[in-house]
């Protein structure tokens, strides 16, 4: 159940705190916790504070170093590539995040690749920054084994996120719309809502996974020890390879089997991941571009109602809502995530630093 309420800055410099105590360079423990409290507040606790430990302990089994230094492998005009060597996985997206949009302005388009990375959190933290700048973007990642291929039963294909988003509106004195983000998983859920329904002890809907002998399960643990679904079936087994080739193959870094998930915090990642930044500006002029992207948002929206709905939302939009309703109520965190938290201020000495 949940019932603990935290301000959102104090999650943050608590975080920053335990990244720090563990060798992490200030700004760079900063992003981290800043991206797992932005996905609490964006109503994703699955890639939330949830995870603060599974990062911690990577850094601690030297499997994802804590110092990143990133080296440019490719660098031409458009495109680079870079080498995270294991570090972490949120500088190493971040650096190409900034280099995308850097290129995208210098020549319309700009694609940068990461190779032997880690985990980053939540596509769209990066994706937003994006349009912020004025691009069109697109990210992708893999991840270890969660689903089979089509057809099989062994699971060797992540989940596989990728985002896709665009700016709405230009900064100005009444604010900014919510920015057009979409943000997936390949498979029917992410698997992180899985672990978090372990953590609240709540059974998983019919439907999201199988488990070891093949079987439809309700059970999280299950789920997590068997195999997750596609999303619509093999359309989604489909995304997730394309996603697999996109930012393990083309980036030079592991795919399928050879990358590990975040879950699996003594064994090297190996993922990739492949961000595509596009100025809009070349395409057609900024403010007709945003007058197009409120015609479209709003014809979605004036939509009849179907029954049970309130509103509809575009893509992105929900997030903008629930960031706005935590910022002003407090974050509420389920009592296990709490009790991790508890657990990691008192290994690292951090309690005063812990309001709960």
């Amino acid at each position: 159940m949940l019932q603990t309420r935290i301000t959102a800055v104090a999650l943050i410099d608590f975080a920053t705190a335990v990244y720090a105590s563990a060798g992490v360079p200030e700004a760079d423990a900063r992003l981290i916790a800043d991206t797992l409290v932005q996905a609490d507040l964006w109503g994703h606790q699955s890639h939330g504070v949830l995870r603060l430990g599974w990062y911690l302990d990577r850094i601690r089994n030297g499997v994802m170093k804590p110092v990143t230094t990133p080296e440019f492998v490719v660098d031409a005009g458009a495109i680079a590539v870079i080498d995270a060597h294991d570090g972490v996985g949120h500088v190493a997206t971040m650096l190409a995040t900034n280099e995308a949009i850097k290129r995208a302005k210098a020549h319309g388009i700009g694609a940068v690749a990461v190779r032997n990375s880690n985990h980053f959190g939540t596509c769209m933290y990066y994706t937003r920054r994006v349009t912020a700048a004025g691009c069109t973007a697109m990210l992708t990642s893999n991840g270890g084994p969660a689903m089979a291929p089509w057809g099989g039963r062994k699971k060797i294909i992540g989940t596989n996120p990728f985002s896709v988003a665009a700016p709405v509106s230009a900064d100005g004195p009444n604010g900014t719309m919510a920015p057009f983000v979409v943000d997936m998983a390949a498979t029917g859920v992410a698997r992180g809502k899985i672990y978090l329904a372990k953590n609240k002890n709540l059974p998983i809907p019919l439907g999201w996974a199988i488990n070891q002998a093949g079987e439809p399960t309700t059970d999280p643990q299950e789920a997590i020890d068997g195999i997750i679904l596609p999303m619509a079936e093999h359309k989604g087994y489909a995304i997730a390879a394309m996603v697999d080739m996109m930012s393990g193959v083309l980036t030079g870094s592991g795919f399928l089997s050879a990358v590990h998930s975040p879950y699996k915090t003594a064994e090297k990642s190996n993922c990739g991941h492949l961000m595509i930044a596009m100025d809009i500006a070349k395409f057609q002029p900024l403010e007709q571009f945003y007058a197009r992207m409120q015609a479209f948002t709003s014809e979605i929206k004036s939509v009849p109602l179907a029954k049970g709905f309130d509103e509809v939302f575009y893509p992105g939009e929900m997030e903008n809502n629930s960031d706005a309703k935590f910022r002003r109520e407090g974050l509420l965190l389920p009592d296990d995530t709490v009790a991790d938290l508890r657990r990691i201020a008192k290994e690292t000495r951090l309690e005063a630093k812990l309001p709960l």
